[in-house]
């Protein structure tokens, strides 16, 4: 299979010219450290930078109410402090969910960008 998609590669750089060779060669897969990086690029990188600052505020909250959790014994306030652990967990699952699902469509994204590509080169060497 491998063989496969390095021959059809192979197949659409011959048909592009240089600049669409190079743009070509820029949606190759990236590895995770690449999609995290995908992710602060682009319309929504403001937001994402954001996220990250709730997502550490919410942390330091979680280790706070461990702390205040281990320290208390009080019934009600182990209730109230376990609680609100468990929401920040819930927060930070949430707001890791969402860098994944951008990841993931910065993921198709370029693959769609990949299709387009292959397309006009297609249409371009039918074209002659």
């Amino acid at each position: 299979m491998k063989k496969e998609k390095e021959k059809i590669d192979e197949l659409i750089k011959e048909t592009l010219d240089r600049e669409e060779a190079k743009f070509y060669d820029q949606l190759e897969e990236q590895d995770l450290f690449g999609k995290m990086g995908g992710v602060y690029k682009g319309k929504l990188g403001w937001l994402a930078i954001i996220m990250n600052i709730v997502h550490l505020v919410v942390f330091a909250f979680f280790v706070y109410c461990v702390v205040q959790f281990f320290n208390t014994t009080d019934t009600n306030l182990l209730i109230k402090w376990s609680s609100a652990g468990f929401l920040c967990l819930i927060v930070m699952g949430m707001l890791k969910l969402f860098m994944w699902m951008q990841m993931d469509k910065n993921d198709m994204l370029r693959e769609l960008k990949r299709l387009e590509l292959q397309i006009a080169a297609l249409s371009h060497k039918l074209d002659k």
